[in-house]
């Protein structure tokens, strides 16, 4: 079958099931599913009653408590990002129970995930799901087909999505809690491991057969506030060493590029928004942490100084920059799904304007109304686009996964103007593709891609063209933009892929926007 995109695949996926294509980035909103009850499979056994304790003493008694066993799926969460011990040392515990043919859903893979590459081979692990994933050993496991079952990517508003609708069953979450009490009241702004909020977690709490907070820092019942996770919501408590190297956290590029190209890049679509009319009061925004995307904030902040503008908030993954915004007043308050550095982890424990969101709150579709949808402007980051303002955010253009599909794809979808910024030329390659290797963000709801050889402006918004007509600014069109690079590089050989499925790659709605396949 093909979806609307033509990309091609089966209706049947082994190790996937049955595939609904995607048919467009709004055809779906107005359904709303939920499962009918939190926990419907769990026995009376598994309620807590007065008196009886928490805790476990090891994480052999956690899986005798929930009784682990084979084709289970374990839930995760990233917070901690490339510092993350909790999930390599639950596998390394479920390998040497023997447990095989688990599903790992967590909400993002790392480099320090390494590990459990080992335990794919021996297939205790059969299938993943995520919402990120950087490369890595993980990540370059599931592109050579090591994986049994194809890794599933789906949106940070699409995972909680499922979730509550019951397209994917978490038997076991595991939650990393960087504060804790006996009874599983979690803090995740206090004690040495502190990673901020603990929002993509949220939904395997509620909905999770069982739930299990792993902490390096127990305290005296009730933990400090702010709590995030509840008692009401936590089966059990596991006391560790450590779950993990706050340093971590700063993984990747989250600091303003000090490249002249991208600051340029980054200047150019500041003066863009402006000029569109996007930099107001009341104005709301969000921007990736690529140091690129962090640039295009840093000259908005600039902008919104100069004219006394004072913005509505700021959203997604926060950093330093938007908490400067915040103290400095030109945001009133921040929704937070993640902290992406310390700063953002302190401001987070502090400040009632800095509030964290649960991923449904930010990004799910099927949901009375998520954040993304009141977003003004999102500045993105990409691999590829195509002449159709596709991007791709999941493969390179030699097929290897190095990502997947974060809230990009919900961002864009929801905010009045997304804007992708990027170097025209990617190592020898020219980024701009007739089609993309791999589709995350369908084109439709792509605006802008601003370049250091020019703007190309996506014709569905004539709005955008009227304004702009008599600019300044550097635009052109997309063919040009692709031309022109392609004269600097060549035009790139096409990549041979064999028919296995290694990931299926879901739009934010639950349909199949993408596959992809192994590289030959």
């Amino acid at each position: 079958m093909k979806n609307v995109l033509g990309r091609e695949f089966p209706e049947y996926i082994e190790g996937y099931g049955q595939v609904k294509p995607f048919i467009g980035a709004f055809s779906s909103y107005g359904e709303r599913k939920t499962v009918g009850a939190r926990r419907q499979s769990v026995k009376p056994a598994s309620q807590t009653p007065p008196g009886e304790a928490k805790l476990c003493q090891s994480i052999e008694e956690v899986f005798d408590r929930v009784g682990a066993r084979d084709g289970m799926t374990f839930g995760f969460h990233h917070h901690l990002r490339n510092g993350d011990y909790v999930l390599n040392l639950v596998m390394k515990a479920a390998a040497e129970r023997g447990l095989k043919d688990l599903h790992v859903a967590a909400t993002g893979i790392f480099g320090c995930h390494g590990p459990i590459v080992e335990y794919i081979k021996s297939g205790v692990i059969t299938q993943i799901s995520c919402s990120y994933i950087s490369p890595g050993p993980v990540a370059k496991a599931i592109t050579t087909g090591l994986l049994q079952k194809p890794a599933i990517f789906r949106s940070h508003g699409g995972r909680p999505r499922a979730i509550e609708s019951g397209d994917m069953h978490i038997d076991v979450a595991f939650a990393a809690s960087p504060t804790c009490d006996p009874y599983g009241n979690v803090n995740g702004t206090h004690g040495k491991s502190a990673c901020g909020v603990l929002s993509y977690i949220f939904p395997d709490t509620e909905y999770a057969d069982y739930v299990v907070a792993v902490t390096d820092n127990l305290v005296e019942y009730p933990a400090p506030p702010p709590i995030q996770i509840t008692q009401e919501k936590v089966d059990f408590v596991l006391v560790v060493d450590s779950i993990g190297d706050p340093a971590g956290i700063a993984s990747g590029t989250t600091r303003v590029t000090t490249d002249p190209i991208g600051l340029r890049i980054a200047e150019s679509a500041a003066a863009l928004l402006d000029e569109a009319g996007y930099i107001k009061n009341g104005m709301s925004l969000q921007t990736g942490a690529g140091g690129a995307s962090l640039a295009v904030a840093a000259f908005v902040r600039e902008r919104m100084l100069a004219n006394g503008v004072v913005g509505a908030f700021g959203a997604g993954g926060i950093t330093s920059y938007f908490v400067q915004m915040l103290k400095e007043g030109l945001l009133r308050a921040l929704f937070d799904v993640q902290c992406f550095d310390l700063d953002s982890v302190k401001s987070a424990g502090e400040n009632p304007a800095h509030m964290l969101m649960s991923g449904s709150l930010y990004g799910n579709p099927h949901s009375r109304g998520a954040v993304v949808n009141n977003l003004d402007i999102m500045i993105l980051g990409a691999t590829e686009v195509d002449l159709d303002f596709n991007v791709n955010v999941v493969t390179g253009s030699d097929g290897t996964i190095m990502g997947a599909s974060g809230g990009h794809n919900d961002c864009s979808a929801g905010s009045k103007i997304a804007i992708v910024v990027s170097n025209l030329l990617k190592g020898r390659l020219c980024m701009v593709r007739d089609r993309v290797t791999t589709i995350t963000s369908p084109g439709e709801t792509i605006d802008v891609l601003v370049t250091d050889r020019g703007i190309a402006i996506n014709p569905l918004r004539k709005d955008l063209l009227e304004k702009l007509k008599d600019s300044d600014l550097p635009l052109t069109d997309i063919k040009t933009l692709k031309e022109f690079g392609e004269n600097l590089t060549g035009k790139p050989d096409t990549i041979e892929f064999t028919d296995k499925i290694v990931a299926v790659v879901e739009y934010r709605d639950g349909t199949v926007i993408d596959v992809v396949r192994q590289p030959k």
